[in-house]
């Protein structure tokens, strides 16, 4: 028997743009599922950067998207939207959300949503949205990976990055990732990547050494800028750039990019949250056909390395600015 859900909940608050004291519990109505989408009582969240992007007032919610913070949750559905399908009161979800999952109530499309895997409780499987959805559609929608190709991360060991290197491992990729630490050295090691410390050697020359100078076939960057250069000299013949953060700037004034035209390179990325619910549906249904089953079989599972509970978000996000985790930082929220 499912609970009628109450009128009002908790949520994380933001009272004026700022650093991470500027997040409070506050009191806001419980919102009213549109005519696609679920109600989920929220029973764990995820902390993403552009949650801390947005917390600073750098990255506004796309038109109709809910203000609250918050773009991955697992819990329970509640209600349906009049046209929503496919799932039932009381099943378990973990969702894409446009918005709104630092709350005990979310409503998200139907299509953005996916069943628990088995065997995952609430904070594993509210760990794999935002990173899972990312991953699978820059590395594979569009950056086309092969099972018999190289990849390159960068920032190996955040949510992003870890899951980059599980998937592609587990396609057979063979698979170098940057990191700033021995000990997340030691922790892409253990996922089966070959570590690179960028304070100790320069990635270029590392992967030069390391593949004999021939390169490898996909990079995937959050940096940006500063590595623009280093990563189109990484790249082999026919080899792709994919773009999908731009932590230290996105403008670039001294790139030659005559290596792109010489090694016949192809530049792309994207970002998640503008996406259509239709486009956001296909990389759902993908996952559940093909990303699903490694999960359930255990092949890989994702890494969390702290849980705090909704009350100490600003010690969440304190951790997420320091990149001193690795792999994801969570919410308890209902559980």
């Amino acid at each position: 028997m499912i609970s009628p859900s109450p009128s009002t909940m908790r949520f994380v608050d933001i009272a004026a743009p700022g650093g991470p004291g500027a997040m409070r519990i506050g009191q806001t109505a419980v919102p009213v599922p549109r005519d696609d989408e679920i109600l989920i009582r929220v029973a764990a969240a995820g902390v993403n950067r552009p949650d801390v992007q947005q917390r600073k007032g750098a990255y506004p919610p796309p038109p109709g998207a809910s203000p609250i913070l918050g773009l991955e949750a697992a819990g329970e559905v509640v209600e349906l939207g009049a046209a929503a399908e496919g799932f039932f009161p009381g099943d378990k979800v973990t969702a894409l959300c446009n918005g709104g999952a630092y709350a005990e109530y979310v409503a998200v499309p139907a299509a953005q949503c996916l069943r628990w895997p088995r065997g995952f409780d609430a904070i594993q499987a509210a760990a794999l949205p935002e990173t899972y959805f990312t991953v699978w559609a820059n590395l594979f929608d569009l950056g086309h990976l092969g099972a018999d190709e190289t990849l390159l991360v960068h920032g190996g060991t955040s949510g992003i990055g870890i899951t980059a290197i599980q998937m592609a491992r587990a396609l057979g990729a063979k698979v170098y990732a940057t990191v700033g630490s021995e000990a997340k050295c030691a922790a892409v090691a253990a996922l089966g990547g070959i570590a690179i410390n960028y304070n100790n050697v320069d990635f270029a020359e590392a992967i030069s050494v390391a593949t004999g100078g021939a390169g490898v076939d996909v990079v995937l960057d959050m940096v940006g800028a500063p590595y623009t250069a280093r990563n189109l000299a990484v790249l082999r013949k026919g080899g792709r750039l994919v773009q999908i953060a731009f932590m230290q700037g996105s403008k670039i004034s001294d790139v030659d990019l005559l290596p792109v035209m010489l090694k016949r390179l192809s530049i792309t990325g994207s970002t998640m949250r503008p996406r259509s619910t239709a486009e956001k549906a296909q990389i759902a249904a993908s996952l559940k056909a093909k990303i699903w089953p490694w999960l359930e079989a255990g092949t890989f599972a994702p890494v969390i390395d702290r849980v705090f509970a909704l009350e100490d978000v600003g010690a969440a996000h304190e951790l997420m600015e320091s990149s001193a985790h690795i792999g994801k930082i969570m919410l308890r929220v209902g559980v």
